[in-house]
């Protein structure tokens, strides 16, 4: 069933700044592939890798600096972004049951190669095809989940990629029940995440966050408070745990903090990593690695095993939205601006009218 010709999207034409995002108000509706639906979207997060990929900050093997998208690719601008899509079923595709029309679905951003369960997605919607940041999106109709919850759609567009991704981590550096875990950049998308999904698998989480977030991240579940930019960190740290040892750093920052999160693991710690807004090139003594016999992860995105997870987690009311603001679709450049302030507790939200 296709019974629309145009709609509105925000489309990216090109690696730059937000004036490079521009509001296109007759774009083709997606018209649907075998096993697919349309989603009329009707909210879509927003992440570090929408302005990352704007960027083109992902840089390459051969040069950190290089202007680069996401994945092994070029883009093939002008694309649509968004990849948190929240919405309802519009429309069947061939070999999809119509009785799923109607149906309030979640989306599981990821692109997988194949359909194990624990295999990390290689791309994502948004990026290797056309996200939510517009009024439809076609997606495969294994990806729509349906949800059945009192959260309001921007509520529940707050979980998917920043949670998935701290899921991920959790469960490769195998953080269990009992586990001391120091979470940087804990009142982000992902950091926030993190210090809910500890609390729900019974790991102690300990916040490092910027001066006058401190309360905010107490409240979510924080233990305890590192504030960022302390004297010595690493003496912070013993006080905020009470000398108690760090089993577990999920570091969402790198950058000069690195030297000193290694420091703070116990010998035998485990570290895990999804992203450099502090700076991607670090120094660090390998000595440290080895005679401590640390474990190092490097994670992005998840698994179809982490997407369920999280949407357990959230039907449950085990975690819960930290919704910070939404912005209306024609905003969303101004959204963009906001979310690199970093002033805020928790996610933004785009909402399509």
């Amino acid at each position: 069933m296709q019974f629309l010709e145009t709609m509105t999207a925000m489309l990216l034409t090109g690696h730059g700044g937000p004036e490079k995002l521009v509001l296109d108000e007759s774009w083709p509706v997606p018209h649907l592939q075998h096993g697919e639906v349309l989603v009329k979207v009707s909210a879509c997060g927003i992440n570090n890798t929408d302005i990352w990929v704007r960027e083109g900050a992902y840089g390459s093997s051969d040069d950190p600096d290089q202007v680069a998208s996401f994945g092994d690719s070029p883009l093939q601008f002008p694309i649509i972004q968004g990849a948190d899509i929240v919405g309802v079923i519009a429309a069947s595709g061939d070999g999809v049951d119509v009785t799923r029309v109607g149906e309030r679905v979640m989306v599981d951003f990821g692109i997988y190669s194949d359909a194990g369960d624990d295999i990390p997605s290689h791309d994502y919607i948004g990026s290797g095809c056309p996200g939510g940041f517009a009024e439809y999106v076609a997606v495969p109709a294994e990806n729509a989940h349906a949800v059945e919850t009192k959260l309001t759609d921007a509520e529940l567009a707050t979980f998917c990629c920043a949670y998935i991704t701290g899921e991920h981590m959790l469960r490769r550096a195998r953080v269990s029940k009992g586990d001391r875990v120091l979470v940087t950049g804990a009142s982000g998308g992902v950091g926030s995440g993190v210090i809910q999904l500890c609390r729900a698998r019974g790991a102690i989480p300990y916040g490092v966050v910027g001066a006058g977030k401190e309360k905010q991240v107490l409240s979510i579940g924080a233990e305890n408070i590192v504030t960022r930019g302390s004297k010595n960190f690493v003496e912070a740290v013993s006080s905020a745990t009470a000398g108690e040892p760090i089993d577990v750093v999920i570091d969402t920052v790198a950058g000069p903090l690195l030297t000193d999160l290694i420091e703070v693991l116990k010998t035998g710690g485990r570290y895990a990593t999804c992203g450099a807004i502090g700076g991607p090139i670090v120094e660090l003594d390998m000595r440290r690695i080895y005679l401590k016999n640390i474990e190092m992860h490097g994670a992005t995105q998840g698994t179809r095993r982490d997407f369920a997870a999280i949407r357990d987690f959230v039907l449950s009311g085990a975690i819960k939205p930290l919704l910070a603001a939404s912005f209306p679709l024609q905003k969303l450049g101004q959204a963009q601006e906001a979310f690199t302030k970093k002033d805020f507790v928790g996610k933004l939200v785009v909402t399509i009218d």
